[in-house]
């Protein structure tokens, strides 16, 4: 599979040691253009409709946020290119969107790109990117956020208030929905706590994410678990009981 890319930073060098990786390293990639800024990369993005976009956020004037937020037409996947920002970080996971760290890995770059081929055929890059400058438009208010949830068949967006709870199973992880939905992910559990951990979830099992506005008690009986208002009850390993009761009474 071919891949058309355009690649927009506003160093030259940047674009020239991208655009080298990318030959070396990614045949499957032909770099069809380069923009040194968002007004340029409008232009080149709309005459040459690429599949992707290596995208810098940080340049003079208009932000590579700025420059999606421009554009008619999103039918293309995107993979960041920045500096460390833990924000913009946090949402682009949030919303399931790829993002490179400067200076670009290179494993990285190939497993960047292999996730976006993959992608190509769903057609659902516009909608990520969609929620990404939702979530970064809505930074503060929890109730317009939704994470993305990337399944074999489609990516799914959930508000975090409607997810019971998660378990992993390795590197897979089932999220239960309220009214007995589950959609598996192929990601592991460890991604998604520190995302979900502003909405309310809490980690109390090696296995086990729960959204704690589902707990309604805490069983001793056969030992620990949480009961919940959806599904069974979920156990609680032994190093998470303390920090588990500081989360539930605060």
């Amino acid at each position: 599979m071919n891949i058309r890319a355009v690649l927009v930073d506003d160093e030259r060098p940047n674009l020239e040691n991208l655009a080298t990786l990318l030959k070396t390293y990614c045949p499957q990639v032909s770099v069809i253009g380069m923009a040194g800024g968002a007004a340029e990369a409008a232009q080149l993005i709309r005459e040459l409709q690429p599949d992707i976009i290596f995208l810098d956020i940080q340049m003079p004037g208009e932000t590579g946020f700025d420059l999606l937020r421009s554009l008619d037409k999103r039918d293309f996947e995107v993979i960041f290119v920045t500096a460390f920002d833990q924000f913009a970080i946090q949402a682009m996971r949030f919303a399931a969107v790829d993002y490179l760290l400067k200076p670009v890995d290179i494993n990285e770059l190939q497993l960047a790109l292999n996730r976006a081929a993959g992608q190509l055929h769903l057609k659902q890059g516009s909608q990520q990117i969609r929620n990404l400058l939702q979530l970064l438009k809505n930074q503060n208010n929890r109730e317009d956020q939704r994470i993305a949830l990337a399944t074999m068949k489609e990516t799914r967006f959930v508000n975090p208030e409607h997810i019971v709870r998660c378990e992993s199973s390795n590197n897979y992880t089932t999220f239960y929905i309220t009214g007995g939905e589950e959609l598996l992910v192929s990601k592991p559990i460890y991604e998604f706590e520190d995302l979900l951990r502003e909405h309310g979830f809490i980690r109390c099992h090696q296995s086990h994410l729960v959204n704690k506005r589902y707990v309604k008690s805490w069983k001793k009986e056969y030992g620990d678990f949480l009961s919940l208002s959806e599904g069974p009850d979920v156990p609680i390993s032994r190093g998470k009981k303390e920090g588990l009761k500081h989360a539930l009474v605060g």
